[in-house]
């Protein structure tokens, strides 16, 4: 829609300059032709916006208010100098008007160039999917990051069936660093779709963004990030290091999913919402409660989201299965000594599904005491399993490279189509979580992809 509406104006503004420099060159009708060109420019934008097909419309925000100011601008212009304005326009001002016209439109475009058209991917199963949102506060910890004393506030993103009666499955999503609970909006469509809760959580200060109980935004936490950034560069910092910094990762985000868990199983025995929830809808989500069965519940993440997810998975006996999207097993490491990996070795106690990049991937990049680790939870899990996308790269596990394909390629999407990818990811998913929280089918899961 960017590059058609950009195309268009170009054309409008260019016929104008020719126009005002050959046949219309008066003022007075270079005036006149500019509030027709606004005009048309100013409908066909609204067009665009009010669309049904088009979506995210704040794409278009940007140029829809430029052009609505410049329309009302031709228009005072208008009725200001019509009766006063004499002679030719200048061809050289003409000309430097449409360049300067199109320039300006084509940065405010920019959100319309960065973000495609993406509304999720088509779903198999038999229910539409809804979302709501919640604030939980853990008065038991207060947050780290904060220099207040304030607690832990964990937003939760509740996705369901609409106008679902039954027990659902309990799936907890846990993003990756500096990410947002809607990485992976299409794999819970595909799962809600079929029949499944999945509540998103954002971590705030690990999120990109996100927002507390004031309503006041909470960005991604400045050290965090360089901490990141060191760890997975891995140049001039040891194992030892590593280890302790995701080991304090690991115990914030189990954290997080554990006390999430912990109230939502609370909540729906007693049908009745603590002074902890912040709900946009407490009926709603006692309604959602009430169809969530919390004997069956699913952990699944991206990256450091993946790697927390399969450390709560030894910590708790309610948890039915783990999902991993490409992220290291970081909790399958007890110590560091003498700069060798102490690895656990009891079994793995939940069936777990590790989704990787191709298998050449990880034997190149990989080294150190967490060379082979996720391999080594698969081997040691009494029911596991690892499955390559070859071409993949990080990002290509979320929707991100679909979302926009510049931030995908920026932060690590490979050479695999993302929308192949993805639909991949969510039926094997979907097939994962069938099997081992519904006891419904046959694993029809291959090696690679």
């Amino acid at each position: 829609m960017g590059i058609l509406f950009l195309i268009i104006f170009t054309l409008a503004e260019i016929t104008l300059a020719v126009l005002s420099c050959t046949k219309f060159s008066e003022k007075v009708k270079w005036m006149q032709n500019r509030l027709i060109v606004r005009g048309v420019e100013s409908a066909l934008i609204l067009l665009i916006i009010l669309l049904p097909v088009t979506y995210m419309k704040w794409r278009f925000i940007l140029a829809a208010a430029i052009v609505f100011i410049r329309l009302i601008i031709a228009g005072i212009i208008w009725l200001i100098k019509r009766r006063k304005a004499e002679g030719v326009k200048k061809k050289a001002g003409v000309i430097i008007g449409c360049i300067l016209s199109v320039v300006l439109i084509a940065v405010s475009l920019t959100p319309a160039f960065l973000f495609t058209n993406y509304h999720g991917l088509e779903t198999t199963g038999e229910y539409k999917v809804k979302e709501t949102g919640v604030i939980l506060t853990d008065e038991s910890r207060e947050d780290e990051f904060e220099k207040d004393g304030s607690f832990r506030e964990i937003p939760a993103h509740f996705y369901y069936p609409e106008d679902a009666e039954g027990n659902f499955p309990l799936i907890i999503f846990s993003h990756g660093a500096f990410g947002y609970y809607q990485s992976n909006y299409s794999t819970y469509a595909e799962l809600v779709s079929n029949g499944y809760i999945v509540v998103a959580l954002d971590h705030p200060h690990h999120a990109f963004f996100t927002k507390d109980t004031a309503g006041q935004i909470v960005t991604v936490d400045p050290d965090f990030i360089n901490s990141a950034m060191t760890v997975g560069d891995g140049t001039g910092v040891s194992d030892e290091e590593i280890f302790n910094i995701t080991q304090s990762w690991m115990k914030l985000r189990t954290d997080d999913e554990s006390f999430v868990l912990d109230s939502i199983k609370v909540a729906k025995d007693k049908s009745a919402l603590s002074d902890s929830w912040q709900a946009e809808d407490e009926e709603l989500i006692l309604h959602i409660l009430s169809v969530t069965d919390t004997d069956r519940i699913g952990l699944m993440g991206h990256s450091l989201g993946g790697a927390s997810g399969i450390a709560l998975g030894r910590k708790r006996d309610d948890i039915g299965a783990v999902i991993d999207l490409d992220g290291t097993a970081l909790g399958e490491l007890s110590a560091i000594v003498n700069g060798k990996g102490v690895y656990k070795t009891e079994a793995y106690p939940v069936p777990v599904l590790v989704f990787s990049q191709g298998k050449d991937y990880n034997e190149e990049e990989q080294s150190g005491a967490y060379a082979g680790i996720n391999e080594r939870l698969v081997e040691n899990a009494k029911d596991g399993k690892i499955v390559y996308i070859n071409g993949a790269g990080h990002m290509d596990f979320t929707d991100l490279p679909i979302f926009s394909p510049f931030l995908g390629s920026m932060f690590g999407s490979g050479k695999v189509d993302s929308r192949e990818c993805m639909t991949t990811v969510n039926a094997v998913s979907l097939n994962w979580f069938n099997y081992y929280l519904k006891n419904e089918g046959a694993l029809d899961i291959k090696a690679s992809y």
